[in-house]
């Protein structure tokens, strides 16, 4: 259930066009340290509450990330993968000429699940500026979110947490949930680390092959036939849920919200996980791994690479700050939290909210005097 305190939400719009089937709804968090920035997450499933705890991550990962933006996210209640394209469209810029009143003052949208640099063209056209998203086209001097810039924050931070567990990267395994943009970058990223890939899934199912997995077939098989599980190689498949319990190293989530939660949390095995999707559990499952002495990375620590790419585009730098930045940013906050966690005991999400908390409670302060 949504909840308000003294951080937020300051905003939550509701907006509609029954001309078009448009149901959306944005929530801005928090904008001491500046406009909301937060994607638009387009899909059947998306609700207020999911919409609500992405806008809190998002003022925590701008606040960590020390970057001037406060938190916001917004959803749009349709099927993005399989609506017909002219329909997203009429959606889409409906949902931005709705958001004019907010646009791009209080709210910077940016791409999430089912939208991308063409959704992010159609926005900017419909709120009549370049400022309203990221992630646009480079066209539109847009540093596009598909450069992979998420996915190399959070093999970055899978780095540090191996480092900070004391197991080589050379030769470590590890699992990637959600072979999308971010899951398929960050697989990449340590795979030419040395670190081996035992098991990756999509929305069609699951892989396992404990020997390792050849990246490039898989990226190949991927882009011919749209799902993982047809990889072949003698290779276990099974359904997406099999991944929580892989024995490996390090298993990376990068897709869907709650994919592991109270029902499934005692299966794991990975002595440590990377959040690179958001809210892919609750905090007190989060604790609960901690009680079984699993690490977790904390999302909006290991996935910051997509909001550090949207400021370098919305001050107008270019694609080789934006991996020089993302590089200095997420090594340095995933070993300043993990490093905390560990001086404390308390668990990292904890750990790394103390700062970011502190930070925002400050802005408030000094917005009020």
């Amino acid at each position: 259930m949504q909840t308000f305190d003294n951080i937020g939400p300051e905003k939550v719009l509701e907006v509609y066009n029954p001309k078009v089937g448009m149901h959306g709804v944005v929530v801005i968090d928090n904008t001491a340290l500046g406009p909301g920035k937060g994607g638009i997450r387009m899909t059947a499933s998306v609700n207020n509450e999911e919409v609500f705890r992405l806008a809190r991550t998002m003022t925590w990962k701008n606040s960590l990330a020390e970057l001037p933006f406060g938190g916001a996210k917004s959803g749009i209640f349709a099927d993005g993968k399989n609506i017909p394209l002219k329909q997203k469209e009429l959606i889409v810029k409906a949902f931005a000429k709705s958001l004019k009143c907010i646009s791009p003052r209080e709210y910077v949208a940016a791409p999430d699940m089912n939208t991308g640099e063409r959704e992010m063209k159609w926005f900017a056209q419909a709120a009549g500026s370049l400022k309203a998203c990221t992630g646009k086209p480079k066209s539109m001097h847009g540093i596009p979110h598909e450069l992979g810039s998420t996915g190399f924050g959070v093999h970055l931070a899978a780095l540090e947490a191996l480092k900070f567990k004391g197991i080589p990267v050379e030769g470590a395994s590890f699992a990637v949930e959600g072979f999308g943009n971010v899951g398929s970058f960050a697989a990449k990223f340590l795979a030419e680390k040395g670190a081996r890939l035992v098991a990756a899934s999509d929305s069609k199912g699951c892989i396992i092959k404990p020997e390792g997995i050849d990246l490039k077939r898989l990226q190949e098989v991927k882009r011919k036939f749209g799902s993982v599980t047809t990889y072949g190689q003698k290779c276990c498949v099974m359904s997406c849920e099999g991944l929580v319990s892989v024995e490996a190293d390090v298993l990376i989530t990068a897709a869907v919200p709650n994919f592991i939660n109270e029902d499934n949390y005692h299966f794991v095995k990975a002595p440590i996980i990377v959040e690179g999707s958001n809210i892919p559990m609750t905090p007190k499952v989060e604790e609960r791994l901690h009680e079984k002495h699993v690490l977790v990375v904390p999302d909006f620590v290991a996935n910051a690479g997509g909001v550090i790419s949207s400021f370098i585009e919305y001050r107008g730098g270019n694609e080789k700050q934006v991996f020089r930045m993302v590089e200095e940013k997420v090594s340095k906050n995933t070993k300043l939290v993990l490093e905390l966690a560990g001086k404390q005991g308390i668990f990292p999400r904890g750990a790394a909210q103390e700062i970011a908390v502190k930070r925002v409670e400050k802005a408030m302060k000094k917005r009020k005097g």
